[in-house]
């Protein structure tokens, strides 16, 4: 009769092989090593950045017959450049410590760098403070951006590639200081600062600025925000060197932002400053500026928007510009309309197209074209028109 059963070297091998499965059963499994991603994420810690390059012609040389350049960060009549590449390493818990450091590199870093300028490289520490938050109440002690303006430094948090009138010749950038913010209810939060003055990492005159915000959202759709400075500021600066000329400087700045439908937002930004002069015999006794910006932004897809901003700016004495009447002596009534569209082919990238018209109330406000041998102004006119094309690609 066949036998089924197992001789003793086959039952033996298939004991061995099911000690073995049970032994691998019993051993824990190696734990994957976590990439640097996991490792911030449990750690709290969020790294983000971008680069910003554009092209970019004006039909300008990039400059006011004054010498001050026409642009804050376009200056350029035929040029592609890199405007931006910045790396923001963030830890900023609901509760507790926290620290924030935004480093920025490229041409814009020239422009934003803090008094005093040391170098000429294009590089800036354009934010580094640390921060203590418990309940409604966020306290940070360093260096940060201004509360101003209804436009911001970095790019990714502006809808046009140039920046406006406003951003660039009625508002600082930064400032060193400390800042505290409470939030009053889900509606109302207040802000109350004191720092070293507009764009000083070390005070240009001993004395101390007070800063004061309030941001109201009566609807979710509907944002109001209301801010100023307050304290006394060199006029300016020569070589790096605050002037002796000193005097109270006040802004009063208010950002209103409606969002009408999904897809359309419309912001509306003011700003109303003044500068003393406290020199005895002084000409001027109170520079005075002011100026209004207007934006309608559309966004017709996930990948295609338009955003229209039209500016008028009236810098009464010249002070911000240095443009003047040279009859009246009068400061110059700047006006500038912008359309650019966005397309965005992937979540990280956007590839903006601009155009852009400035228009000053005086006949020479602007430098035409350069006298090519002694590279002073050789021609002015009243207008500028200005074209870029830019890449933001955004991590």
């Amino acid at each position: 009769m066949k036998s089924y059963g197992l001789s003793m070297p086959a039952a033996a091998l298939v004991l061995g092989v099911a000690g073995l499965q049970l032994a691998a059963a019993d051993t824990p499994a190696k734990p994957a090593v976590p990439s640097l991603s996991d490792m911030l994420d449990a750690s709290g810690i969020a790294v983000t950045g971008y680069v910003d390059a554009a092209y970019e012609y004006q039909s300008g040389a990039g400059l006011f017959s004054s010498g001050v350049p026409d642009r804050v960060f376009d200056a350029r009549s035929n040029s592609f450049a890199l405007h931006q590449a910045a790396l923001t390493i963030a830890k900023q818990p609901k509760e507790g410590w926290g620290a924030v450091v935004n480093l920025t590199a490229g041409q814009d870093a020239e422009v934003i760098k803090s008094y005093p300028i040391t170098g000429g490289s294009n590089f800036d520490l354009t934010q580094a403070f640390v921060q203590y938050a418990t309940g409604p109440l966020t306290v940070v002690l360093g260096k940060y951006v201004t509360l101003a303006g209804a436009e911001v430094i970095a790019p990714n948090g502006d809808t046009n590639f140039s920046r406006s009138i406003l951003f660039g010749y009625a508002i600082p950038f930064t400032h060193t200081g400390l800042r505290a913010t409470y939030a009053l209810s889900d509606q109302l939060s207040l802000v109350l600062g004191v720092n070293n003055g507009w764009d000083q990492v070390s005070d240009a005159n001993k004395q101390k600025t007070l800063e004061y915000g309030l941001t109201y959202t009566p609807l979710k759709t509907v944002t109001l925000v209301v801010d100023g400075y307050a304290g006394k500021e060199p006029l300016g600066f020569a070589n790096n060197v605050p002037t002796a000329a000193q005097g109270q400087r006040f802004l009063v700045d208010v950002v209103a932002t409606w969002s009408a439908t999904d897809k359309l937002t419309l912001v509306l930004n003011y700003d109303n400053g003044q500068q003393k002069d406290d020199t005895a015999g002084a000409a001027i006794g109170t520079y005075k500026w002011d100026g209004l910006a207007g934006y309608a932004n559309y966004q017709f897809t996930s990948q295609w928007s338009v955003s229209v901003r039209g500016e008028y700016f009236d810098d009464k004495n010249g002070y911000r510009t240095g443009v003047v009447d040279p009859v009246s002596g009068a400061g110059q009534k700047w006006k500038e309309a912008t359309v650019t569209f966005g397309y965005s082919p992937t979540a990280n990238f956007e590839l903006r197209l601009e155009g852009r018209y400035d228009k000053s109330n005086i006949h020479n406000a602007f430098v035409k074209s350069l006298d090519g041998a002694t590279n002073q102004p050789a021609t002015f006119a009243d207008n500028l028109d200005s074209l870029a094309v830019e890449g933001l690609y955004k991590f």
